[in-house]
């Protein structure tokens, strides 16, 4: 089964209708299918939860249903700790993002598989360092999926 990494710009927009949604929701139905296990940090849901507070459009019984729904999606969640952590300070300082978004990218570093996100602009602040292993919502496709074979390929070399 195919593993990927996703951010809250993508998660939010299993519950919010805005531009690439449809590819959100393809994400998430593939999920459901049993096609994609789905990685994230453990600040996954707090993050979600905040966009959709923020965005007006929920109320309180709204976002405890989005709670109820995130957790019973399953989504693997992992907590910042040990080498992981390392990582992502130096992504956030590296790349002058926060510590929220370089928890995702640095993720793929220690997961040793892809990810995809919604927001554009942490996409291409990153893509210097990170274009074959953290991509925008709109390219996942078999192109990306034979980069992600290849770096677990070399992730199991390592090994």
């Amino acid at each position: 089964m195919r593993k990927i990494i996703v951010d809250a710009s993508l998660v939010v927009k299993w519950f919010i209708t805005e531009e690439y949604s449809n590819l959100a929701l393809e994400i998430r139905d593939r999920f459901v299918n049993g096609q994609l296990e789905l990685f994230a940090p453990s600040l996954l849901q707090y993050e979600v939860l905040n966009a959709l507070k923020y965005s007006n459009l929920f109320s309180l019984d709204n976002l405890v249903d989005a709670v109820t729904s995130l957790e019973n999606y399953g989504i693997i969640q992992v907590p910042l700790n040990g080498d992981y952590t390392q990582k992502t300070l130096k992504l956030a300082v590296d790349h002058n993002i926060s510590i929220y978004d370089a928890a995702y990218i640095g993720l793929t570093d220690v997961l040793g598989i892809c990810a995809y996100s919604a927001d554009k602009k942490l996409v291409d602040t990153v893509n210097k360092d990170y274009s074959n292993k953290f991509f925008f919502i709109t390219t996942l496709d078999e192109t990306n999926e034979s980069k992600e074979e290849e770096i677990e390929k070399k992730d199991r070399e390592v090994e």
